[in-house]
C-alpha cells in the first residue's frame, strides 16, 4: 500500500535513530574537560541518581536572524527600532519539525519523558537517572564536586551523541562547565594601592557629578523596566538596599525596592556583587522599575547563566536593559556554546533589550602556553559580537571628581574566536594604526572583535551588605550597572516621546565616534608577567581603545546623541 505523509516521516525518523546506533559524534570536543582550582572530588554519582540536563535543539534562520539585528540596530536602516516579539522570534528560530522528532524520539527511546520546553522551543530540560544519562552521552561519567559548601555534578570525561542526533543538536548543558569563581577584585579589599590613594569614595552624588545628571534626571515613563542578573550564590538583601538609599541617595527621586525577583532568591548573607549591582542600577537608573534575575547557583547540574538565558527565551515581557557581571575565560568554553549563546543575544537584540557585560577584572589577561609562550586571554561573554562590553576607569585625582584614567584591571582585547564586527572595523583600524606602542602581534588576534565597547567609573565604590557600609569596592562589576542605569534613563526619555527603546546598543554607539561620552586617553592594564610585555597589556588613546572603549558616558550630551531617532 501507499504510505502516508506520516508514516514516511516516522520510518525516516526510526532509520535515523536505527543509523546513529553505530556511530557517535562530539558535540564539544574543544571543551576544556578538567577540575577547576579549589573543586573537591567527592566520588562518582549513584547511577539512580537525578540529574537535569540541557539540549540545546538546532535553531533555524540564524543567518537571518544575525541580518535583522543589523537592521533594527542601524540608525541608518529603515527598520531601525522595528523589534520583534518573543512569538515572532520563536516563529523565527523555532527548530524544525524533523530536529524536534528526532531529539524526542531519542530521548523517549531511552525512557526520557520529564522534560520541558521554552516558547521559541529551542530548548529542553529533561530529568533522568545518571545511568540514563550516561546512556544517552556516550563516554559521560557523572562524579560529584563541592567547593565552599556548593555541590555540582559534573562529567569527568567528554560526551558524544549518536552521529544523525548530533546534527540536530548544539551542545547538551550540565555536563561540562562548572561555573567560574566569583571576581576577587570586587570583594572591598584595602590593599596598598588602595590605602595610599584613599578619598571618599565613589557615591551615587560621585557619578552624578561626574556625568553631569541632575536631580531631575530619574525615571517617569510607566512602562520603563531595567535587570541585573546574579549567579554563584549572589543574593541581594532588600534592607542593604532600602539602608543604601537613605544613605546615598537622598537629593533625587528613587526606589527602595526592586520590582520583581526572578528566580529563587537564596537565604544567608547578602553577597557583595550582588548588593554592588542592584543599588548602583537603581541608584543611577534611579525611580525605574527592576528586576533581579537570580540562580542559587546550588543545582547540581545545571549551569546558572544558561539556566538564566532559558528565562529570557521563556518570558514575553522583560526589562529592557539588562546588566551582568559574569563571565569566563574564553578558551575554557566550547566554541559551539559560545556560537549558541550569541544567538540567544541575537534573539535579546531584534527584541529590542541592551545586553551589557562587564569586560572582566584581569586587563588583558594572561594564557601560559607551552614553550615559555604567553597570551592575552580573552574573556568571554564580553568578546562576543552581540553585547555591550563595559570597561573601568579611575579618578585622576582621587581627591576630587576631575577626569579619568585607566583602571589598570579594566579587561579587554581582542576575541580568539569572533571575527571583528563591522560595526567596529574602521574605529579598530585607526587605534591599531596609531601613534601608541601596541603589544607584540602574537600576544592577540588583531582580527577579532574587540572590546570594551565604553566605560564608567570602577574604583573605590561605596556599597552597603548585611546592612554594613563597605569602602573601596572596585570592579567593572561597578561601572556595568552604572552604564546600565544611564542608559535606562535615555530608554526613558525615549519611550516619553513615544520612541522604542535602543536595543543593542553597538552599531549606533560606533557610528557615534565618541560623541557623548569623555573620552579616556591616559593607563594602560595589565597583562602577562613576562620580559617581553612586563607587566603591560593595551594602553588608552584618542578615540576607540582595547582598555575604555569609547569612553565614559556624559549624560546630557548622550542623551542628545540617543534620545532621538
Amino acid at each position: 500500500r501507499n504510505l502516508s505523509e506520516s508514516e514516511i516521516f516516522l520510518y525516516r525518523v526510526i532509520f535515523l535513530l536505527c543509523v546513529c546506533l553505530v556511530h557517535g559524534e562530539h558535540l564539544e570536543l574543544d571543551q576544556v574537560v578538567s577540575v577547576p582550582e579549589g573543586w573537591l572530588h567527592e566520588g562518582r554519582v549513584s547511577p539512580l541518581e537525578e540529574v537535569e540536563l540541557t539540549f540545546a535543539l538546532k535553531q533555524q534562520n540564524v543567518d537571518k536572524l544575525q541580518e535583522l539585528l543589523a537592521l533594527v540596530s542601524d540608525p541608518d536602516s529603515q527598520h531601525y527600532g522595528k523589534f520583534l516579539t518573543l512569538e515572532e522570534v520563536a516563529s523565527l528560530v523555532r527548530p524544525s519539525q524533523l530536529t524536534e522528532k528526532v531529539v524526542q524520539t531519542w530521548l523517549q527511546s531511552h525512557g526520557v519523558t520529564r522534560c520541558h520546553t521554552v516558547l521559541t522551543r529551542d530548548f529542553l530540560q529533561c530529568s533522568m537517572t545518571v545511568q540514563v544519562a550516561e546512556t544517552l552521552l556516550s563516554g559521560a561519567e557523572f562524579h560529584r564536586y563541592r567547593r565552599d559548601g556548593q555541590t555540582i555534578v559534573r562529567s569527568s570525561s567528554q560526551y558524544s551523541v549518536h552521529d544523525d542526533v548530533s546534527q540536530h543538536l548544539d551542545f547538551v548543558g550540565g555536563v561540562l562547565r562548572f561555573p567560574p569563581r566569583g571576581k576577587e577584585i570586587s570583594k572591598g579589599w584595602t590593599g596598598a594601592r588602595h590605602l595610599k590613594s584613599f578619598h571618599l569614595g565613589v557615591t551615587p552624588a560621585t557619578l552624578r557629578a561626574r556625568y553631569n545628571l541632575t536631580a531631575a534626571d530619574v525615571g517617569t515613563a510607566a512602562n520603563n523596566s531595567q535587570a541585573v542578573a546574579q549567579f554563584l550564590e549572589q543574593f541581594y538583601h532588600p534592607a542593604d538596599l532600602a539602608e543604601f538609599m537613605s544613605l546615598f541617595a537622598r537629593e533625587f527621586k528613587h526606589l527602595t525596592e526592586v520590582e520583581r525577583v526572578v528566580g529563587t532568591q537564596g537565604g544567608g548573607k547578602a553577597g557583595l556583587e550582588a548588593s554592588l549591582d542592584v543599588e548602583y542600577i537603581m541608584s543611577t537608573g534611579a525611580n525605574i522599575s527592576t528586576w533581579v534575575f537570580t540562580n542559587p547557583g546550588r543545582h547540581e547540574s545545571q549551569e546558572p547563566f544558561l539556566q538564566w538565558m532559558l528565562l529570557l527565551s521563556n518570558m514575553s515581557a522583560v526589562p529592557w536593559v539588562h546588566t551582568i557581571s559574569y563571565g569566563d575565560d574564553e578558551d575554557s568554553l566550547s566554541t559551539c556554546y559560545m556560537n549558541r549563546i550569541n544567538n540567544e543575544f541575537m534573539k535579546a537584540g531584534v527584541r529590542g533589550i541592551s545586553m551589557l557585560f562587564a569586560s572582566g577584572d584581569s586587563g588583558a589577561g594572561c594564557r601560559h602556553l607551552p614553550k615559555e609562550q604567553n597570551v592575552f586571554r580573552p574573556s568571554f561573554p564580553a568578546s562576543s559580537p552581540y553585547v555591550t562590553t563595559v570597561g573601568g576607569t579611575s579618578f585622576k585625582n582621587p581627591f576630587k571628581v576631575t577626569y579619568e584614567v585607566t583602571d589598570y584591571i579594566s579587561g579587554g582585547g581582542f576575541s580568539n574566536v569572533f571575527a571583528m564586527p563591522d560595526y567596529q572595523v574602521s574605529a579598530v583600524k585607526a587605534f591599531l594604526k596609531g601613534k601608541q606602542s601596541l603589544p607584540p602581534e602574537s600576544y592577540y588576534n588583531a582580527s577579532g572583535r574587540a572590546y570594551p565597547d565604553m566605560a564608567a567609573l570602577s574604583d573605590n565604590y561605596w556599597v552597603v551588605t548585611n546592612l554594613v557600609p563597605i569602602p573601596w569596592v572596585s570592579g567593572t562589576s561597578a561601572s556595568t550597572p552604572v552604564v546600565g542605569g544611564i542608559l535606562s534613563l535615555i530608554n526613558d526619555q525615549r519611550f516619553v516621546k513615544g520612541l522604542p527603546s535602543l536595543g543593542f546598543l553597538n552599531p549606533r554607539l560606533y557610528k557615534l565616534q565618541g560623541t557623548g561620552l569623555f573620552d579616556v586617553t591616559e593607563g594602560c592594564h595589565l597583562s602577562c608577567l613576562d620580559d617581553k610585555v612586563e607587566g603591560q597589556g593595551f594602553c588608552a588613546a584618542p578615540a576607540w581603545d582595547p582598555v575604555t572603549g569609547w569612553g565614559t558616558p556624559n549624560y546630557p550630551d548622550l542623551l542628545t546623541a540617543l534620545g532621538k531617532d
